[in-house]
């Protein structure tokens, strides 16, 4: 019998013992903007189910530069003159300090893949080659798993291939925007058709579920989130596709 996907959403869509009762794993996502106290995290372990999975967002301050709107989320400011020393990989004590705070909280959820979502901005030029490989070089992964979403059209599919090879990375996509460049596992994040208040429609579901067909053979995790206007209605009516 071939494996299913597990299915879930992009962050808390309902109250949490509702939502972990009807879905079997969950992207974190204030693990992005802001990454939750301790007991929070803690909190999230204790009361999950046997068998429930977490994923979370690496925090923005590894990815994105303070230009991006996503900053005003979170709760510190950059100081005046350091704006260069934040997100693109680059190797700062700041983004260092961001990722060790990132995989303390994995450790405290047993996160079993963090993914790093690059801003459209983040284009391959060669200091952004330099910086991104050197970090995953280097880091301490205390054996994760690591998926990478890399945003746009300047991206060629033979170098997030190579990229994601050379790093042991699952390389991350919408799957109704461009096809997976890796085959170190399937993570897909269904952002919305054309926007993010975009309801997915039974035919879409059944094209979806097709797709995953296509794929289901990639060795690895393999997770398809939600992360669209009605995640949570539209995650059930996927797992109901998938029977």
């Amino acid at each position: 019998m071939q494996a299913r996907p597990l299915v879930g959403c992009c962050g808390w869509t309902e109250a949490q013992a509702r939502y972990m009762a009807a879905f079997p794993v969950i992207e974190l996502q204030t693990t992005f903007y802001q990454p939750p106290a301790d007991a929070v995290a803690r909190r999230w372990k204790a009361t999950a189910p046997e068998g429930f999975h977490f994923c979370m967002k690496a925090w923005q301050l590894i990815t994105h530069t303070p230009s991006s709107p996503t900053y005003r989320r979170w709760k510190s400011r950059v100081a005046p003159g350091e704006a260069e020393l934040y997100g693109s990989f680059r190797p700062t004590e700041q983004v260092w300090l961001a990722w060790e705070r990132t995989l303390e909280i994995a450790a405290l959820v047993d996160a079993r893949v963090i993914v790093f979502q690059c801003p459209k901005s983040f284009l391959p030029y060669r200091e952004n080659l330099r910086n991104l490989s050197a970090f995953f070089s280097e880091i301490d992964r205390q054996g994760r798993t690591l998926a990478w979403e890399p945003r746009g059209d300047a991206w060629p599919p033979e170098l997030v291939r190579d990229l994601c090879a050379a790093h042991n990375l699952i390389h991350c996509v919408d799957p109704f925007e461009s096809d997976p460049a890796a085959a170190q596992g399937l993570y897909w994040r269904l952002h919305g058709r054309g926007s993010y208040r975009y309801r997915y429609t039974d035919e879409d579901l059944t094209t979806l579920r097709a797709r995953w067909l296509e794929w289901s053979h990639l060795p690895g995790p393999q997770y398809i989130f939600f992360g669209n206007m009605t995640p949570g209605q539209d995650a059930r009516r996927f797992m109901g596709a998938l029977e």
